[in-house]
């Protein structure tokens, strides 16, 4: 009986054990649950019991998450939207095409920088002024070739101011001639105002360069700018403006020489001026002949209308002319037969010219006048080599260097 009791009590025991453990569990797995509210209305448990095989979000809670999700990103998107719109500097700024366009090209029409062919014949009677300088040897060839790039820029500023005030002073004129009708000025891209800014830009940096040069040179080029101002009034007053033209064009004749020597030795640079002038008459005449028609409704000059039916044996006079002084001029400066043999190649160029030229037609008479700037580069080669070997000689002589070339202000 006393093991049936024990072995009674064990049972009891045991049972009630397993009943205390059951319930331990089941409150641990079925704890309450606590319910939370969202600001959007919404109701969702917070640790919700976790039973085996048991789903414990619905639907509806996984709505609600992507809501909320949704919600919470919206910021991120408003600020992407506003750094692009509100924020640009964090990124790259170009430059659309059209504003060179509108900006930049009216500048470069207005100082025919878009057409160089009249850089190159500016330039031309510059360096052949500065070669013939040169041939004697007293200044050291650096020297010589700093001064001709110098020229060259001279040339591209002073070339961009003489058609700002040729533009300034004939708008009204150029409205009225068919290929001038879409200068910058007559359009209205450029306006008065901006193009004194512009020409005072070109005339300062001018200036910078002129200053460059030795005291002489300095008074010498400083003197010029009277023909640059008064040359557009040329075509007004008197029949032969082109003659006005030459004699401004060419003044880099007289100036490339006193740069290198810190004078002008008449006997070489006179004879050189006057044959650039008389050829500038033969390829601006050429050019005059584009615009005769509309000149003659204007009542606008040139030597194309003055000479008219005779402009052949006009531009053959004037030919000689520029011939026998470039000629005379190499004479001067001691150069050899090759540059004899350069004029010659000019003269033939230039009759060919005269010979086949077909007045009547536009395109042609531009072409003839753009063959010129091969004119400038068959002298300067009968320079260098023509005075080659006076140069070399001068060199091995040991003649003293001067310093005729340094600037009066920055020496």
């Amino acid at each position: 009986m006393l093991n049936n009791s024990i072995r009674m009590y064990k049972v009891t025991q045991i049972q009630t054990l397993l009943r205390r453990t059951l319930s331990l569990n089941a409150k641990r797995k079925l704890s309450i649950p606590r319910t939370y509210s969202c600001i959007c209305g919404q109701v969702y448990l917070k640790n919700p019991p976790i039973l085996e095989n048991t789903r414990v979000h619905s639907t509806q809670s996984d709505q609600h998450r992507q809501k909320v999700v949704i919600e919470t990103t919206t910021p991120k998107i408003v600020y992407e939207k506003l750094e692009e719109k509100v924020l640009p500097d964090h990124r790259h700024i170009e430059v659309s095409p059209g504003f060179w366009k509108e900006k930049v090209d009216p500048y470069l029409k207005l100082a025919r920088w878009d057409k160089p062919i009249g850089i190159y014949l500016l330039y031309w009677p510059c360096a052949w002024s500065i070669a013939m300088a040169s041939v004697p040897g007293t200044v050291p060839l650096q020297t010589s070739l700093e001064t001709a790039a110098l020229f060259l820029v001279g040339a591209g500023l002073m070339r961009g101011a003489g058609c700002t005030i040729n533009d300034m002073w004939d708008r009204d004129v150029d409205a009225k001639v068919e290929r001038t009708k879409s200068r910058p000025l007559v359009t209205g891209a450029v306006s008065e105002t901006q193009a004194v800014v512009f020409l005072a830009a070109q005339l300062s940096l001018a200036l910078a360069v002129l200053l460059q040069l030795n005291c002489y040179s300095i008074v010498l080029g400083a003197s010029s700018m009277l023909l640059v101002v008064t040359y557009p009034l040329a075509k007004r007053y008197t029949n032969y403006p082109q003659i006005f033209l030459g004699a401004t064009f060419n003044w880099g004749a007289l100036l490339g020489y006193s740069a290198i020597q810190g004078d002008l030795n008449l006997a070489i640079c006179g004879p050189l001026y006057i044959g650039a002038l008389a050829w500038t008459v033969v390829y601006d005449t050429i050019y005059a002949h584009q615009d005769k028609e509309d000149d003659m409704k204007v009542g606008v000059k040139s030597t194309a209308l003055t000479f008219g039916a005779n402009t052949r044996p006009a531009l053959a006079a004037c030919l000689a002319v520029s011939a026998l002084c470039l000629s005379t001029a190499g004479q001067a400066a001691e150069l050899g037969t090759p540059y004899q043999v350069a004029v010659m190649a000019y003269v033939a160029h230039a009759a060919r010219q005269i010979y086949t030229l077909d007045m009547e037609n536009p395109e042609d008479c531009a072409s003839k006048f753009k063959s010129n700037a091969s004119v400038g580069a068959i002298i300067l080669a009968g320079i260098l080599a023509g005075g080659y070997k006076k140069y070399m000689k001068n060199v091995a002589e040991g003649k003293n260097i001067q310093d005729t070339a340094k600037s009066c202000l920055f020496s």
